[in-house]
């Protein structure tokens, strides 16, 4: 049972209801996980803005739903891992390219160097050392997509920890976290 309950749109103010509309737009619904964040219009307003600034950026839709697997994996968010192994999909990644992100790997040298940077991103709480982003460079990343990359593992974080923390029922098919 969810820690927070869902928010009825019915009952949403007027600024909560457009950005619902909008989300329901893109997805067809609205996921729980914006029903769940929607009690507040801020909060939902910055998970939801954020998802379409990346969206315009220079990495790749594909590339950000694998970093968003990876992410979900290491912050034990079955939820997020569900949505993304299915958006990512979408994206035309296979199922098994979305399994092997999940654990942080790639058969595509530039998608490890982002997953492995990620990943160092997560583990290593932001303090990574110079050659990490030098190392990210060399697999063809620019500046630009390098932030990128660290936005991309930020607002997952963010996503994550809504899910974890209020227990949010899964919508999506449902895909089991590694061990």
């Amino acid at each position: 049972m969810a820690n927070i309950n869902t928010v009825e749109i019915s009952g949403a103010s007027a600024e909560q209801k457009k950005l619902f509309d909008d989300i329901k737009g893109a997805f067809g619904v609205v996921p729980n996980m914006f029903k769940t964040i929607g009690h507040s219009a801020a909060a939902l307003e910055s998970m939801w803005t954020s998802f379409g600034a990346l969206g315009k950026g220079l990495i790749s839709p594909a590339l950000g739903e694998q970093i968003a697997v990876l992410v979900a994996d290491i912050n034990r968010c079955e939820y997020c891992l569900s949505a993304h192994t299915a958006l990512g999909q979408k994206t035309c990644v296979s199922e098994e390219k979305m399994a092997l992100a999940q654990r942080g790997k790639s058969d595509d040298l530039k998608t490890q160097s982002a997953l492995t940077f990620a990943k160092k991103l997560i583990t290593k709480h932001g303090k990574i050392e110079k050659n990490d982003i030098e190392l990210v460079r060399q697999a063809g990343f620019s500046d630009s997509e390098i932030s990128e990359i660290l936005a991309h593992v930020a607002l997952n974080i963010f996503t994550n920890y809504t899910n974890v923390a209020f227990d949010v029922e899964i919508d999506f098919p449902k895909v089991p976290l590694s061990d």
